[in-house]
C-alpha cells in the first residue's frame, strides 16, 4: 500500500483547503505526511490555515478519509497525480486555480510536447462537425494531443476523428471515473484509452454535477498550448474555456460564423473583441504556434550559436515548444533556480535568440 498516497488523498477530503493552502501547508510542515502529524496549535500559526481547517486536519483519519479512493484507482489502474509529483501536468503546475489532484487514465502524455484543445456547442451544425473534423485532420501532421470535455456535439467529434486518425486525444470530465457522462459516449471513453486518455480532479464517487463543469473547463483550458473554438453560443461552457485560456495566456482560435447564426455569436465575439484568432484551418494554427518553422529556426541557432551551453539549449528548446511561455513555467519545466534563470535568460536576450514580453513572457527571435 502507498502511504504516501494515502495522506494526498486525505488532504483533498479536508473541507476549504485548496491548491494555494496545501502549497503552504506541505512546504511549511516539510513534506506530505507530516501535514497530519501537527497538532492543531502549530497548524493555525501557518498562513491561510483557519482554526476549523486545522482541527479537521490535526483530527483526520487518514485511513478512513482516503480508503474508498484508494481501493478504486488500484483496482482500475487509475494514476494519482498530486500536484506535488513529477509527473504532474507541467501546464497546470504555475497556476494557483489548478487541482490539487488530479486522477488519470491512459496512455497518452499528459506532458505532450504540442496540445491543443478543441470545444463548441453541444449542438452543432453539419457544417461545424465538418469543420471539426477538417480541422483535427490538418493537426495530425503536427504531432499533436488533442484535448476536450467528451460532451455531446463538438467535444465528441473531435475525439471521434482522433480515434479515426489515431491521434492522442484525452477527455476531461466533469467528475469521477466510476461512470461516464454522457453514458452514450462510454464506448468512445474506452478506445480512447488505448492512445489516449481520461482525466479528472474529481474522486471516483463524485457525479456529474452542474458546478462541476465550469471546473473541467479550466483544466481543459490549462493543459492547451492552443485552444479551437468551433461553434457556440455567447454563453456556455466554450466560452468558460476560452475565457479561462486567455487569463492563462493561452493562444485562443475562433472560426468565424454567419451574423445570424446562434451558434456562431460566442466565436465571432471572441474575434471581434480580439479574445481569439480568426481560424480558417489548422494550417492557422501552425503558422501562429510556429510549428512549421521550428526546425529551421532549430538548425539556424545551432549553426549561428555552437557554442551554446546545454542550459541554454534546454531554454530555447522549451520556448519553441510552448510558442510563449511565462517565467514561472519555464522556471519549473527547467528545473531552475530563480538566480540561474535570471542569468540564462539576460544571456540569451544578450544573443538575441529570443524576446521578453509583457507579463514576464518569453517567445524565440526569427
Amino acid at each position: 500500500m502507498n502511504q504516501n498516497l494515502i495522506y494526498k488523498i486525505a488532504l483533498t477530503k479536508i473541507p476549504q483547503v485548496g491548491i494555494s493552502t496545501a502549497r503552504v501547508l506541505v512546504d511549511t510542515c516539510g513534506g506530505i505526511e507530516a501535514v497530519f502529524r501537527e497538532n492543531t496549535k502549530s497548524l493555525v500559526k501557518i498562513p491561510r490555515v483557519s482554526r476549523a481547517m486545522a482541527e479537521n486536519i490535526a483530527n483526520a483519519d487518514v485511513e478512513a478519509l482516503s480508503a474508498t479512493d484508494l481501493a478504486f484507482i488500484n483496482e482500475h489502474e487509475i494514476q494519482a497525480l498530486f500536484f506535488k509529483d513529477s509527473n504532474y501536468p507541467s501546464r497546470l503546475t504555475p497556476f494557483a486555480d489548478s487541482p490539487m489532484m488530479l486522477y488519470y487514465k491512459g496512455n497518452a502524455n499528459l506532458n505532450a510536447e504540442r496540445t491543443v484543445a478543441i470545444v463548441g456547442t453541444r449542438r452543432p451544425t453539419e457544417n461545424g462537425k465538418i469543420i471539426c473534423q477538417d480541422i483535427v485532420e490538418g493537426l495530425a501532421k503536427y504531432q499533436v494531443t488533442v484535448i476536450s470535455g467528451l460532451a455531446y456535439g463538438i467535444d465528441v467529434t473531435a475525439h471521434q476523428k482522433c480515434l479515426s486518425l489515431q491521434i492522442p486525444t484525452v477527455g476531461v470530465l466533469g467528475h469521477g471515473m466510476s461512470q461516464i457522462y454522457p453514458a452514450a459516449h462510454k464506448p468512445i471513453a474506452a478506445k480512447m484509452l488505448k492512445g489516449g486518455g481520461l482525466l479528472t480532479q474529481f474522486g471516483p464517487d463524485m457525479g456529474p454535477d452542474r458546478e462541476h463543469f465550469p471546473m473541467r473547463n479550466k483544466i481543459v483550458a490549462g493543459l492547451a498550448d492552443a485552444v479551437i473554438v468551433v461553434e457556440t453560443a455567447r454563453k456556455g461552457g466554450s466560452m468558460i474555456t476560452a475565457e479561462m485560456a486567455n487569463a492563462y495566456n493561452k493562444d485562443v482560435f475562433a472560426v468565424p460564423g454567419r451574423l445570424n447564426d446562434p451558434y456562431s455569436k460566442g466565436a465571432n465575439h471572441l474575434i471581434k473583441a480580439h479574445k481569439a484568432q480568426l481560424l480558417e484551418s489548422a494550417e492557422d494554427v501552425a503558422y501562429i504556434m510556429r510549428w512549421s518553422k521550428r526546425a529551421e529556426l532549430e538548425k539556424r541557432q545551432a549553426q549561428l550559436f555552437p557554442e551554446l551551453n546545454n542550459r541554454e539549449k534546454n531554454i530555447l528548446k522549451i520556448i519553441g515548444d510552448t510558442n510563449q511561455i511565462n517565467i514561472d513555467q519555464l522556471r519549473h519545466q527547467a528545473d531552475l533556480t530563480n538566480s540561474e534563470m535570471a542569468a540564462l535568460i539576460l544571456e540569451l536576450e544578450f544573443k538575441g535568440l529570443i524576446k521578453t514580453l509583457p507579463g514576464k513572457r518569453f517567445i524565440l527571435m526569427h
